[in-house]
């Protein structure tokens, strides 16, 4: 539905050519700005409702008490890997995470595993590919999720979330504890919820936007074929020039995988193929301006070098293994 909206308004509205540049890239940037700005409110209110009634500081301090032996990281990249979110349409559920204080190292493995490994490639895949590599794709990106999450986890960098979320952090945990002790009834607490939703959308909204406005700036303009004259020859640096090259752009799993099927008949070998396909779908510079309003520049920094070297290593193991 947001779909068709898009296409009326840029297309019949604003007479737009949908096979120019400027019509693509319009088109991008109002149906994914719609979808991503309602997305954020609505997951913004459930957690605001699960809040009301199971205050997530009772889960933070299981996860903290408790010795799980990385379940909880395998749990966090089984869901991400079945929510069918891109990198930044996962950005307001880990906002929705980090607000209710759940251990950044447990939230940054689902904001991870939520594009890496998606439902939707993994169905093309299987009809591109061939099972043995779906499988391989499925594993590595479920691994790498959880290897990047336990690394950041160690790296204690819960102090570089910026001021907005912690002092979110703060309120919510306040509100929900008044709520409990006075027994208040749903229909008082749902309008608070509703107001601290919109009051999240409002936070974050310029960023949104600004990511967004980047993503269909590279979806419109980028010729194509401008990846396959660096990328097709067999050579040692061919996986991370694939990766630099990937973090500019911005696209859904469902968009890229026919790309990647496009290099690989064109004699990309399929780990750099692979590398570069999760380097587009698992970061991005829209993705990094969306995050800035709940993480320091140090930490997004540090977030992307990690996944970064790990995909670099995850795509010369695919071309080892096939």
């Amino acid at each position: 539905m947001i779909q068709r909206f898009a296409d009326w308004l840029v297309y019949e509205v604003f007479s737009l050519d949908a096979s120019t540049p400027l019509g693509v890239a319009v088109n991008f940037f109002f149906y994914d700005s719609i979808k991503i700005i309602l997305l954020l409110f609505l997951i913004s209110m459930l957690m605001g409702i699960i809040n009301a009634y199971f205050p997530i500081e009772r889960l933070k301090r299981f996860l903290v008490t408790h010795k799980l032996y990385g379940l909880d990281y395998f749990l966090a990249a089984l869901f991400g890997g079945i929510t069918p979110f891109c990198s930044c349409s996962s950005v307001p559920l880990f906002i929705g995470f980090v607000r209710g204080g759940i251990p950044l190292g447990v939230t940054l493995t689902f904001l991870i595993a939520s594009p890496l490994v998606s439902e939707i490639a993994i169905a093309m895949f299987l009809g591109t590919f061939g099972i043995k590599t779906t499988l391989i794709y499925i594993v590595s990106g479920t691994v790498l999720s959880m290897i990047a999450g336990f690394i950041l986890s160690k790296m204690r960098l819960e102090r570089y979330l910026s001021d907005w979320v912690k002092a979110a952090q703060q309120q919510s945990n306040t509100q929900s504890q008044q709520w409990e002790a006075e027994q208040t009834p749903f229909l008082q607490r749902l309008p608070v919820i509703a107001k601290d939703a919109l009051g999240v959308v409002k936070g974050v909204i310029w960023y949104i936007l600004l990511g967004i406005g980047v993503g269909a700036a590279m979806h419109g303009y980028v010729p194509e074929g401008f990846f396959e004259q660096f990328l097709s020859a067999d050579n040692w640096w061919g996986v991370p020039l694939a990766v630099v090259l990937a973090v500019p752009m911005y696209a859904n799993p469902a968009s890229i995988v026919p790309i990647i099927e496009v290099f690989v008949v064109k004699g990309i070998p399929l780990g750099t193929a692979i590398a570069f396909m999760m380097a587009v779908i698992g970061l991005s510079i829209p993705e990094a301006m969306m995050l800035k309003k709940v993480m320091t520049w140090r930490l997004i920094g540090i977030f992307f070098g990690v996944v970064t070297l790990l995909i670099i290593v995850s795509g010369y193991l695919f071309n080892w293994l096939l």
